[in-house]
């Protein structure tokens, strides 16, 4: 795209900008510092099992996107020429204005600085997967939470039976996990 689209270049406002894929930090980081823009980046702290175990990561909630607030006329060409930017979202030859609502809604939930912390999906009724050990693979429902011990008691199903077994909740993927399951605030606050 040679030529960025037209939008409503009349003042300040909030755009989204599509990032290089995993770049998101970056893309943030260089706008702010380099262009002294204010930007927003809502990020989730997320812990995930996988076969290694316990994987503490840190991921965007839009990836690939983040909210930029600036006067397009004037800032378009060095956000675009940014390093992490890829372009502006856009739809034709128009690049939308993210109202300010949306933005101030996402505020409230999300602290920009840093990360929130995403609750833990894990309950009783959830689907989960097995990652570790000799039931490797197996699939289950949980049927009790015991945090003290950091254990979780599921149905498993065994050679054709359905079995209770207690398990280490390190151990388990969750099936299904949405951010809307993980993050309920947020669903609210969109509400």
């Amino acid at each position: 795209m040679d030529q960025l689209p037209n939008s409503d270049t009349t003042g300040l406002a909030w755009y989204c900008a599509r990032t290089q894929p995993k770049h998101e930090h970056i893309a943030a980081r260089n706008l702010k510092s380099r262009l002294d823009l204010k930007v927003f980046n809502p990020r989730l702290k997320i812990e995930r099992t996988t076969r290694r175990g316990i994987v503490r990561l840190v991921e965007p909630l839009f990836p690939g996107y983040l909210f930029v607030r600036c006067v397009l006329a004037v800032d378009a060409e060095p956000i675009r020429h940014t390093f992490g930017v890829s372009s502006f979202v856009h739809f034709g030859s128009a690049v939308p204005v993210v109202p300010d609502s949306v933005i101030s809604d996402l505020q409230q939930c999300f602290d920009d600085e840093e990360a929130v912390t995403a609750q833990d999906p894990l309950r009783v009724g959830t689907e989960v997967t097995i990652a570790e050990g000799s039931f490797l693979g197996s699939g289950g429902i949980v049927v009790r939470l015991m945090p003290a011990k950091q254990r979780v008691q599921i149905l498993l199903e065994v050679l054709g039976r359905t079995t209770l077994t207690e398990v280490d909740r390190r151990s388990l993927v969750l099936d299904r996990t949405s951010y809307a399951e993980i993050m309920p605030g947020l669903a609210v606050a969109a509400a």
